[in-house]
């Protein structure tokens, strides 16, 4: 790959709006909205299960009320949010009867967020799923039947039929089925692995099956996954247990072995892993990010694990400052998830003669047809809400070829996906906070997706977090791809036989 003229660069400096293929710019622009798609609020109680039924104790499993929430997601640079509470049919009543007002109630109370109205499905046979559902006059009705019917969990009497794979694929007929589609998104997918390929309650089959079964709904995965403040003391200092040793791990992912990377879930982290192979396949199936907040780590009443929303991850969606455009960019990958503010807003353009496209987007190639990639990102002057002012180090380009579905539904491997370019400072320029760059993509006859991350490190790969890190030094952001299509799929590869190499630290 080789660098081209920063004056190839230009169309990545213009409005993101008009970098998308084949449309006009809107008489309001898009611009980048950060938001976060995974918050939680007093209404994802605790249970007394001492009494038949179960009693609720608000407040004791996410602590904050929903308008507090909203605050402080304004007060940290978010346009929209989602909350999504803990369900399950007993608790569907409770969401609401008493949610929802409080919801509404927020919405007034904060009117410069956009406040999305969904919940943390317990999928049936699954891990949690963040489900958002679209705007509308019925959204209390459409969340309270989707949740009364289908969540695995919360069920008195209890009822095993629930966590089925049949009661899974059920709910998402129903899901695809209504006149306004709503969004599913995995949550924190390889929280219960045992190791790097060795996932738990998110298997590579399930997240195949429910995409293909819904997909214009079930449309991603968290890849940045909250719970990101779990070594934390309530000063800031690593976490310590009673015996003075190092606790707490990023993302709450605390089995040995398989630990977020970079605080990314391996998923997402690994190059030509699951999310790889997802978009080798041609999958439209996008990756963000969340706080997952609970409880704030520096929480007086107890000890929390989590940042406020937008305190430090951030989902960004290229979409005007409404709740059906913001939907529509999550639905179709106007998206890009960052860590600590390392970055504020990115264009990643891919162009082969008048064809072009952004992010999420798709543009047309012929086989062997150069493709110039102009990438162009604000890097923020001032300091994080860690203190820290850190910047981006390097960005690596990443381009996978198109191989067509999966033979085996447990791929998690994409051999033909690779960093083709580890591009730093001297590669880029910079004037006042916005820099640019531009390359083209070695010279291929098949069909392709590109995509870019970053990083503060000069780790060449995300080194598997340890307890007590302190996320504030290792920061990544990670951009949905643009696919390239030349109408030719390529061959399928050689299974990988070698292990992900997990590198060492290279930062405090």
């Amino acid at each position: 790959m080789r660098l081209l003229p920063l004056a190839l660069v230009s169309s990545a400096l213009l409005s993101p709006a008009l970098l998308i293929v084949g449309t006009t710019a809107p008489a309001a622009p898009r611009r980048w909205l950060a938001g976060d798609a995974h918050v939680h609020s007093q209404w994802s109680p605790g249970y007394d299960r001492a009494t038949s039924p179960p009693t609720y104790l608000r407040g004791a499993d996410a602590l904050y009320p929903t308008p507090k929430n909203a605050a402080m997601a304004r007060a940290h640079g978010l346009s929209w949010m989602v909350t999504t509470d803990h369900g399950g049919p007993t608790h569907s009543r409770l969401n609401r009867d008493e949610a929802y007002p409080e919801l509404l109630q927020s919405r007034t109370a904060v009117p410069d967020l956009l406040q999305f109205y969904g919940m943390e499905l317990n999928m049936p046979a699954m891990d949690h799923h963040t489900l958002i559902v679209p705007r509308a006059a019925d959204e209390r009705d459409v969340l309270y039947e989707i949740e009364s019917r289908f969540d695995a969990a919360d069920a008195w009497p209890a009822d095993p039929s629930r966590g089925t794979a049949a009661a899974r694929q059920a709910a998402l007929a129903f899901l695809a089925s209504l006149p306004r589609l709503p969004l599913v998104f995995a949550n924190h997918p390889s929280r219960s692995a045992t190791g790097l390929r060795q996932y738990g309650l998110d298997e590579p089959a399930e997240l195949r099956d429910n995409n293909t079964r819904a997909p214009q709904v079930y449309r991603g995965l968290e890849g940045g996954p909250g719970h990101q403040a779990s070594g934390l003391a309530r000063d800031g200092s690593p976490r310590r247990d009673a015996s003075g040793a190092l606790t707490g791990f990023r993302g709450g992912y605390s089995r040995p072995g398989a630990h977020t990377l970079g605080g990314f879930d391996q998923m997402t982290a690994i190059v030509g892993g699951l999310w790889d192979t997802m978009l080798a396949e041609g999958r439209r199936f996008w990756v963000v990010a969340a706080s997952d907040s609970h409880v704030h780590f520096d929480e007086t009443t107890r000890q929390g694990s989590d940042f406020w929303p937008g305190e430090f991850h951030k989902t960004y969606v290229l979409a005007r400052k409404d709740y059906a455009d913001v939907l529509e960019g999550l639905r179709e990958g106007r998206v890009f998830t960052v860590a600590g503010d390392l970055i504020s807003e990115l264009s990643v353009t891919a162009r082969a003669g008048r064809s072009m496209a952004g992010i999420g987007g798709t543009m047309k190639a012929k086989p062997g047809q150069a493709v110039e990639v102009a990438i162009a990102f604000r890097d923020p002057a001032g300091p994080n809400f860690g203190g820290r002012t850190p910047s981006v180090a390097r960005i690596d380009v990443i381009v996978g070829d198109m191989t067509g579905p999966a033979a085996d539904p447990t791929a998690d491997r994409a051999p033909r996906t690779r960093v083709v370019a580890r591009l730093t400072a001297k590669d880029w320029k910079c004037k006042g906070e916005t820099c640019s760059l531009a390359t083209r993509l070695p010279a291929s006859p098949y069909s392709q997706y590109v995509r870019v991350r970053g990083t503060s490190t000069t780790d060449d790969e995300p080194a598997m977090d340890t307890a007590g890190e302190n996320p504030w030094d290792d920061l990544w952001f990670y951009a949905n791809p643009v696919f390239i299509d030349r109408g030719v799929i390529a061959p399928p590869a050689a299974s990988a036989t070698t292990a992900f190499r997990v590198p060492a630290h290279t930062h405090p």
